[in-house]
């Protein structure tokens, strides 16, 4: 019994490395040089290259992405960035004159009181 539970651990060992030896690819090492390709690789990877760029030009032009373009209306002014106009309200704030104060003392006094 003890033989054959060992034997099924063997196995089953000698599968995953199996299957870990077959997936590792060749990794290059430093200044490691690359072999030649043959012809036919030359080719499958040229008709490799020319089947993507044609599959590039199959996609259709995308539109713009405005997640907000239902919300806005159409008639809405367009935001001007022209400088003069920048300029134009900057001297208007700034050459505008400030209300006078009214000081409590000397504000006129009214008895609503009285006027009744």
């Amino acid at each position: 019994m003890k033989a054959k539970i060992a034997g099924l651990v063997v196995v089953s060992a000698l599968q995953v490395g199996a299957a870990a030896w077959a997936q590792q690819a060749h990794v290059p090492t430093y200044r490691e040089e690359e072999k030649e390709k043959s012809e036919t690789e030359k080719a499958v990877a040229r008709d490799a290259e020319q089947a993507y760029k044609r599959s590039l030009g199959n996609i259709p032009e995308q539109k713009s992405a405005d997640p907000w373009g239902t919300m806005r209306s159409d008639s809405a002014a367009p935001k001007t960035t022209d400088k003069t106009a920048v300029d134009r309200a900057a001297t208007k704030a700034a050459h505008a004159k400030p209300k006078p104060k009214t000081d409590i003392k000397t504000a006129p006094k009214t008895d609503t009181a009285t006027k009744q």
